[in-house]
């Protein structure tokens, strides 16, 4: 067996019964006598996604951890990067426990699992929520520390199941810290335990800017003239609860085009990759004539996404991470409510007035918030940037190192000492198209089985109103 790291050795001794300033100073002096004792980072992201936004989330998490880490002084450590798709949808649907090998594997071989970003307690209409509880069961049962990191929450309800029991999961001995990004209230209704800290911090995309240093375009943003158009899929807005159909959402967007190009406006339609999102963009080329050369398909990496951002002059969006990553690169913003946390952003950041309710939505509406945040232009705070890596730093060093007297890097120094994402290599390009490419298929295979049940359904009932005629 091999030696164990200390964080391992020290919950060993806190399990029976060694003193606080005992088992600090047992675990420091085995670490040092143990060439082979390592850290093991276990961090799961919505990674797998084909919306880049989450991907971003990804690079920028493993970039802000690997400073942390050198900030300790603690080079000795491994760090491995998981989808939350690590509890598997066939899991989910058979409680099969072999299918669950892989992921307690993953989990118990960790000495710290972080949750970094993406909405990991949505309980609505996604299976996130069922994911994060059946992890936060198994690092209670390997004793492995949990810290959340940046996390969505979108919204909290009393009467929800599925909400009570990933209430429970979050208040077990595992959950060591938890900060969100947006909806700090319902973070509050989720805590039962007095104990155990929570804050409101950045997004980790917040650092684009430093993160993807290597593929941001030209920084004089009075050099642009492009206005970047993010358009969602119309369904996303239903599913939230807001009351905005396909044919309003058309309306609108041909409008707006409509104006920019009357006004000699240059323009570019695009979406952060989700493939509901482009087959929409597709929908206003093939529908409404929608000049394709105006168009940017097939957004498949994080380093494009933010590429392209940064060559704009704005940007008018509805997803939220455009949003954030033009923050962080300084490009003014205007987004479309269809969640909560699309308005919490821009409250934070003091713009409210950029995130524009569906209720009146118009072309005119747009236009004249596009223009005014340009007039006002975007700088982004720099206390607010660095919440998300202080947060952090205090959550890793407390449960690997909690007798070290480091202080966090202020932003200069991240700056020095992060390491920027390199880019996404060939093999990964490839894996992030097959795993688009397949949910497409699934998606279309399952509308084609509905659309097969319904036509034997309509053949049935014509047969059956035929029968009734022949009756009378």
């Amino acid at each position: 067996m091999g030696a164990m790291s200390p964080s391992r050795i020290y919950r060993e001794l806190k399990r029976h019964g060694v003193s606080g300033a005992k088992r600090k100073l047992l675990a420091r002096l085995a670490s040092s006598a143990s060439d082979q004792a390592s850290f093991r980072i276990l961090l799961i992201t919505n990674r797998d996604s084909d919306n880049v936004g989450d991907q971003v989330i990804e690079e920028c998490d493993i970039a802000l951890i690997r400073a942390i880490m050198k900030n300790l002084g603690i080079h000795d450590y491994s760090l491995s990067s998981r989808a939350a798709g690590i509890i598997s949808k066939k899991y989910l649907e058979s409680r099969n426990p072999t299918l669950l090998q892989e992921a307690e594997k993953a989990i118990s071989e960790s000495d710290l699992i972080i949750f970094g970003g993406a909405p990991l307690f949505n309980f609505r209409y996604q299976v996130f929520h069922e994911r994060t509880a059946i992890t936060l069961q198994l690092a209670q049962q390997y004793d492995k520390p949990v810290l959340f990191s940046a996390i969505g929450i979108e919204g909290y309800e009393e009467e929800s199941e599925a909400c009570q029991n990933l209430k429970q999961a979050l208040n077990l001995d595992c959950v060591r810290q938890i900060t969100t990004r947006d909806d700090y209230p319902s973070l509050e209704r989720f805590v039962a335990r007095g104990s155990l800290p929570i804050d409101r911090v950045a997004d980790p995309a917040i650092l684009s800017n430093i993160v993807f240093s290597q593929f941001t375009q030209c920084n004089d943003i009075n050099s642009r003239d492009v206005v970047g158009l993010f358009v969602v899929r119309p369904r996303i807005f239903r599913d939230n609860g807001v009351s905005l159909t396909e044919k309003q959402l058309d309306k609108f967007w041909v409008s707006l085009i409509g104006r920019l190009n009357e006004a000699g406006t240059p323009y570019e339609l695009i979406t952060s990759g989700h493939f509901s999102d482009e087959a929409y963009l597709e929908h206003l080329v093939r529908t409404h004539g929608v000049s394709l050369e105006r168009c940017a398909f097939n957004m498949n990496t994080p380093e494009e996404l933010v590429k392209r951002i940064s060559g704009y002059k704005a940007i008018l969006t509805c997803r939220l991470h455009p949003s954030i990553i033009a923050y962080s690169l300084e490009v003014p913003s205007v987004s479309l409510v269809w969640n909560s946390k699309v308005s919490f952003f821009y409250d934070i950041i003091g713009h409210p007035e950029r995130a524009l309710g569906v209720g009146d939505l118009s072309a005119d509406a747009a236009l004249d918030a596009l223009e005014k945040a340009c007039q006002t232009g975007t700088s982004a705070d720099d206390a607010y940037r660095m919440s998300v890596y202080q947060s952090l730093f205090e959550g890793i060093r407390n449960i690997l190192c909690p007798e070290s007297m480091a202080r966090p890097y202020n932003l200069p120094q991240l700056r020095r000492n992060i390491i920027p994402f390199r880019g996404t290599t060939d093999k990964e390009k490839q894996a992030k198209l097959e795993r688009k490419f397949r949910r497409t298929y699934d998606k279309f295979n399952r509308v084609s089985d509905q659309n097969q049940r319904l036509k034997k359904r309509n053949a049935t009932l014509k047969t059956k109103v035929a029968r009734l005629r022949d009756d009378r």
